[in-house]
């Protein structure tokens, strides 16, 4: 995986290309070991799923696949650089690779740091090892779900728009909220870079003269969200991303980040196909 520079992007927070490449399996760029094999069952154990004679369990009954290739007991196999699935879910067994959740507080920039001292991202990440770079971007007033990771081949296939990744906002705007909205946001909108629907849309909550929707699109253009509610006449208020793919915001407080577990990495990597 090359060197990747959380700096590099567009203004826009829209897909680069080039902009992450690599793959999850390849080696950080400054640690380029030798291959390294070992049984596989010490491979699976190691990465949280049960005893070794679990493991083996999962081998004997056909359950796990090294490079497309199911294993048998005995098999060996490199924990960087071989993709093993264990029932056809993607692991990760590379232990240098990190997979973050931060819900972004309101007011802070979509950048690992800011030259004009406003908050960044940076400030609120918790003391790891390596360089992590954010996997899209939120604008400094909205809030909500952003990845992060050093894994810079699923970064590419997470925000290029080809994997058609769904990403879910709760939006706050004026009420009452006319039956026509949702028809006119799935029918597709008319921007001034192309048009643009959403995949579903539904209203959460009506509060005095407020209401909260949530709509469900795979756009990544820049502020999509906001031109979109701009041209049917009610701007945002309030925006936050609660999901991205099959990873969702939950609990998770404003400021804190907690690592994805393997069933979530997991996911995602079949959602962008592997």
């Amino acid at each position: 995986m090359p060197s990747v520079d959380p700096s590099v992007e567009s203004e826009s927070g829209e897909f680069v290309a080039g902009q992450f490449e690599g793959s999850a399996f390849d080696a950080p760029p400054d640690a380029v070991p030798p291959r390294h094999e070992e049984r596989l069952q010490k491979i699976l154990a190691a990465a949280g799923l049960g005893s070794r004679r679990t493991c083996e369990r999962l081998i004997d009954e056909g359950r796990v696949t090294v490079n497309g290739k199911e294993a048998t007991l005995g098999d060996k196999a490199d924990a960087v650089r071989d993709a093993i699935h264990v029932d056809g879910q993607r692991l990760v067994t590379d232990t240098r690779l990190v997979y973050l959740a931060l819900n972004k507080p309101r007011g802070v920039v979509s950048t690992m740091d800011d030259d004009k001292g406003r908050d960044a991202i940076a400030d609120f990440l918790p003391n790891i090892n390596t360089r992590v770079f954010h996997v899209g971007r939120l604008d400094q007033d909205s809030e909500g779900l952003l990845l992060l990771t050093n894994d810079g081949g699923l970064a590419h296939k997470l925000m290029h728009p080809s994997y058609e990744v769904a990403k879910t906002y709760q939006v706050e705007i004026s009420g009452p909220v006319p039956r026509s909205m949702g028809r006119d946001l799935k029918a597709g909108i008319t921007l001034e870079d192309g048009p643009v629907k959403v995949d579903s849309f539904r209203v959460v909550d009506a509060f005095g003269r407020a209401a909260l929707v949530e709509v469900v699109l795979h756009e990544g253009r820049n502020h999509i969200v906001r031109r979109l509610f701009d041209a049917v006449g009610f701007p945002v208020q309030r925006l936050i991303r609660t999901q991205i793919g099959p990873i969702r915001l939950g609990d998770l407080r404003p400021g804190r980040t907690r690592h994805l577990s393997q069933a979530e990495v997991g996911a995602l990597f079949k959602a962008v196909g592997e």
